[in-house]
């Protein structure tokens, strides 16, 4: 089973930049994809974005343009480079690959 650990998360103000990490623990983990989701508190959780195990990558509209995923392969890790954060970023960071979860990060977006 694949272990998730997420780390990276914050207080930062609007205009402000985080970026986030998740370290994937198992094998062959190359061949899967790789995915960021969010909840906001009193909302369902939401897909941010995807990296394919050939490094094809997609986002939320929310997010396109202000967000990047990428992936090492060498390190089992995946990244979630937040630029121009806004208040309405703020939520729980989840990432997920081979239907593992992590435990979530929390990034707040606040002045």
């Amino acid at each position: 089973q694949v272990q998730l650990v997420e780390s990276g998360g914050g207080l930062v103000q609007p205009g402000g930049s985080l970026r986030l990490s998740c370290a994937a623990s198992g094998s062959a983990l190359s061949l899967y994809a790789m995915a960021w989701l969010r909840q906001a508190p009193g909302k369902q959780r939401e897909w941010v974005a995807t990296v394919t195990a050939g490094g094809i990558t997609n986002y939320a509209n929310s997010v396109k343009g202000r967000f990047t995923i990428s992936r090492d392969n060498a390190k089992n890790t995946v990244y979630l480079q937040m630029n121009s954060l806004k208040p309405e970023d703020t939520a729980v960071y989840y990432c997920t690959v081979a239907s593992s979860w992590g435990q979530g990060t929390q990034v707040t977006v606040s002045s």
